[in-house]
């Protein structure tokens, strides 16, 4: 798997990164990670870092043009995508992912849409980095991990001086050539470094069309949580940075993307009895069309020689909108409203975060070894659900403030054979609630607000050793934590006299992973183990009730098995590779204190196993891919089992003089499939009962100067 990188990691709390990643002739290239927000190589960091280069971004963004299908795609334990603009029960390691454009928080925990994998178009995105496991690198929301966007800047051009960039043109269509299954995407981005200024700009679109199962049906359009299939996105972006200095540099980033479904469309219910999935006909559905909007703004200062340190500040500012579809439902009715309790709404996240990052790092010269990195961050997120069609509010603005201090310690020692860190972060958390009434539903009640309030103390230690050439072992214990889906809590008040300071448990889901480790690195093979359990005393697993998905707090706990390894085989120019992710999790479903039932298909992925083959010979690139989703049976209350499914992608690429032409299939084989999510929740309802996407094929065009 390119650029996997398993002897990497994050110690908890530190500020720019170093991993290593392998280039074509398993050359070892150091490359940075932001994401771990440290200086110090890979091979001081106790944890699992995968790095998906430029190169892979670009050739899998062929198949879907979405980053977080690129993700799912080459990360085996993250879980499979909906193939929906709403991600819900997407994650990794069985836990939520914090998703991050270069540092900037994307993720929405207090009130979480699982809209935060639609916020980038991949044409802008350079590379992408994921550190696996409950952490506290970048503060709330990274129980499962860290997926950090990197964005793209201003390069030497491929021949002399002046203007770089490239320029992309793709056209896809469904297996058989159905005419509304057609799409296209295109995109151009410029960049040049004027010496001690550089600027960076672009553009990109994509419009998606209709999506065809193997059995040549349409797909069913989820109406409620918002699709990608019939829809167009579009997306600006630019960064500019300039040299203070010789050691100090300013830089500022700003991109706005927005997806938004066509309305052709309506949907169908299938049959889960007769295994007929739901299919989508021409019409015109009810109300707004489900729509991500994303602004995101940051401001970043380095200074890498301050009194021998390193300096990183950075302030950031990002505005999310998600409208879902609506419909009749008994939730929003209001007899003050419409008497005849047919009142049509449909309700949109909204959500504005303003936030500070601040760290200096640098070595502790009376201590041979020994290098610390301390700082500061800062966050208020605000976010409120609204009912569009009436104007009220399903959920009340809420405004979440955190204040996080932080110190990190890392010792070298054995001439760096070695690796010991540890680390704290102490986070001051509040909430401001103003008083509400909560909808007629739930009987119109009157909430007084409050401003709870929480203090939370996070540790993480571990070490690495080189225990001989090419052969480096790691453990580490880390904390992470995220908030309970406050907004899911509040809308839900059905009790008279409550008030927020009271009833409101905003203790956060504090979750701690051990992990264990083992990487080879030698000669034309790199291969890689990984063993991890993780558990939270206080979770917060998502329950269906009353056709919506509501918060219960309840312990779990969480194992898994990840490996990885590839062989640049004898014949030249071909290069194996595979991997496997092996999870468990359990949970307490009666509040009895004893774990007693699996965790379910919306909160924990399959089992899964990765192949790929590549192939280089002169200007010609091949690469076939599968992805193996296992079976898996739940011992919960309402049994459910998961019928796994194998899926295969193939690339054909030919490099030219005047560009990279590429022909692309995903779904190969055209399998047939209903897709993970449908299989293992809501499995009484036949509107979500959704197939997977059929064979799709492609042909780009990308040229890079």
């Amino acid at each position: 798997m390119r650029g996997k990188v398993l002897a990497g990691g994050a110690s908890l709390l530190a500020l720019a990164g170093v991993a290593m990643a392998q280039s074509g002739e398993q050359d070892r290239e150091e490359i940075v990670v932001t994401a771990t927000r440290t200086t110090l190589p890979a091979s001081a960091l106790p944890n699992t870092i995968q790095v998906i280069d430029d190169a892979a971004v670009s050739l899998q963004s062929q198949l879907t043009g979405s980053t977080v299908e690129i993700v799912s795609t080459l990360v085996p334990s993250f879980s499979p995508t909906r193939e929906k603009l709403s991600g819900a029960g997407e994650s990794l390691r069985g836990r939520s992912p914090l998703f991050l454009i270069d540092g900037v928080p994307q993720s929405n925990p207090l009130r979480d849409g699982s809209r935060d994998g639609y916020t980038i178009d991949p044409f802008f995105v350079e590379r992408v980095e994921v550190i696996f496991g409950s952490n506290a690198i970048q503060g709330v929301g990274a129980t499962g991990g860290v997926v950090n966007y990197v964005t793209a800047s201003a390069s030497a051009p491929a021949e002399g001086e002046g203007w770089s960039g490239k320029v992309l043109a793709q056209i896809s269509a469904a297996n058989d050539f159905q005419h509304d299954g057609t799409g296209y995407r295109a995109g151009a981005l410029a960049g040049r470094d004027f010496g001690v200024f550089d600027l960076t700009f672009g553009a990109a679109l994509q419009k998606r069309g209709a999506f065809y199962s193997g059995d040549e049906r349409r797909v069913g359009v989820d109406g409620t949580q918002g699709e990608v299939q019939d829809s167009f996105s579009f997306s600006f972006y630019g960064k500019a940075g300039v040299d203070l200095g010789p050691d100090q540099r300013l830089e500022l980033m700003a991109q706005r993307f927005e997806l938004e479904g066509d309305g052709d469309y309506v949907q169908v219910s299938g049959s889960r009895a007769d295994n007929l999935p739901s299919t989508s006909i021409p019409g015109d559905p009810d109300g707004v069309i489900p729509t991500n909007e994303v602004k995101t703004v940051s401001l970043t200062y380095t200074d890498s020689d301050l009194f021998g340190g390193v300096l990183t500040g950075q302030v950031y500012y990002q505005d999310f909108e998600a409208v879902f579809g609506g419909g009749v439902f008994g939730t929003f009715q209001d007899p003050a409203i419409d008497p005849t309790l047919m009142l049509f709404d449909q309700s949109a996240n909204n959500s504005e975060k303003k936030g500070l990052r601040f760290s200096y790092e640098r070595e502790v010269a009376a201590v041979p070894g020994l290098r610390f990195t301390a700082g500061f961050d800062a966050l208020q997120d605000e976010t409120y659900q609204e009912l569009v069609a009436t104007g009220r509010n399903w959920v009340p603005e809420t405004k979440f403030t955190s204040l996080a201090p932080f110190l990190q310690l890392n010792q070298s020692l054995f001439d760096g054979r070695a690796h010991l860190s540890g680390g704290v972060r102490q986070e001051f958390a509040s909430f401001k609630v103003d008083d509400f009434t909560s909808l007629y539903s739930y009987g119109a009640q009157q909430v007084d607000g409050g401003k709870p309030d929480f203090e939370e103390t996070l540790f993480n230690i571990g070490g690495t050793v080189d225990v001989v050439s090419g052969l480096t072992a790691y453990a580490s214990y880390a904390q992470g934590f995220t908030m309970p889906d406050v907004g899911r809590i509040l809308r839900a008040v059905d009790t008279p006299d409550q008030d927020v300071d009271n009833f409101l448990d905003v203790e956060p889901v504090v979750s701690d992973n051990t992990e264990v480790g083992l990487e080879w690195r030698g000669g034309p093979l790199s291969a890689s183990a990984a063993y991890f359990w993780s558990s939270s005393q206080n979770g917060a697993r998502l329950v269906f009730v009353n056709d919506v998905f509501e918060v219960e707090r309840q312990p779990t706990k969480i194992d898994g098995l990840e490996l990885s390894a590839e062989w640049e085989t004898p014949l030249a120019g071909l290069t194996l590779s595979g991997a496997y992710a092996m999870l468990n999790g359990r949970t307490d479903t009666d509040g009895d204190d004893i774990i007693d039932s699996d965790l379910d298909g919306a909160n924990i992925s399959p089992d899964r196993l990765n192949f790929a083959a590549d192939f280089v010979a002169g200007p010609w690139m091949f690469r076939a891919q599968s992805q193996f989703y296992l079976d898996r049976e739940f011992d919960i209350a309402s049994p459910v089992s998961f019928d796994g499914y194998a899926l295969v992608d193939a690339f054909i690429r030919y490099t030219a003089p005047f560009g990279d032409i590429t022909l692309s299939a995903s779904n190969l084989f055209d399998e047939q499939y209903v897709a993970y999510n449908s299989q293992t929740t809501r499995i009484t309802d036949d509107a979500r009962f959704f197939a997977g996407r059929g064979r799709v094929i492609t042909l780009g065009y990308e040229k890079r100067f």
